[in-house]
């Protein structure tokens, strides 16, 4: 029983090991504070509108930046979408023509062109142990 138990052990410790922890530095937050909402999306997920991410975090926006982690995530390659919703109705508020009305921003500092910046302009890599990535809302 105790030589399973150890086999048990040494197949899963790999797994334990792989796990990352990601920090997310958000810089330019805007004096009106409100809540940051912080997502974290893999290549399948973000193309789609209403998918969800593989994590995501609502935390008090506190100017001028404000950090959040992730922890236990998967080694691999991400992309980070965030928004400062100052007036914490709980989304993007964006005015009749789809101008944004509110901060916003995405891993890489990726800028959006008449629409939201594809994976490719926004994807990092987590390694195994600390990552670190600063934004600057826009």
């Amino acid at each position: 029983m105790l030589r399973i138990f150890f086999a048990a052990l040494m197949v899963l410790a790999p797994l334990a090991a792989s796990a990352a922890t990601l920090t997310v530095k958000v810089e330019n937050i805007g004096k009106k504070g409100g809540d940051l909402h912080v997502a974290l999306y893999d290549a399948a997920s973000w193309p789609n509108d209403g998918a969800k991410p593989i994590a995501d975090q609502i935390v008090p926006a506190v100017p001028p930046e404000t950090t959040i982690t992730f922890e236990n995530v998967a080694p691999g390659v991400y992309g980070v979408k965030t928004y400062q919703d100052a007036n914490r109705n709980g989304k993007f508020d964006e005015n009749w023509l789809g101008l944004p009305l509110e901060r916003y921003g995405f891993s890489n500092d990726a800028r959006p062109v008449l629409s939201e910046p594809g994976f490719g302009r926004t994807k990092f890599t987590v390694s195994d142990g600390a990552n670190e990535i600063v934004i600057h809302l826009q």
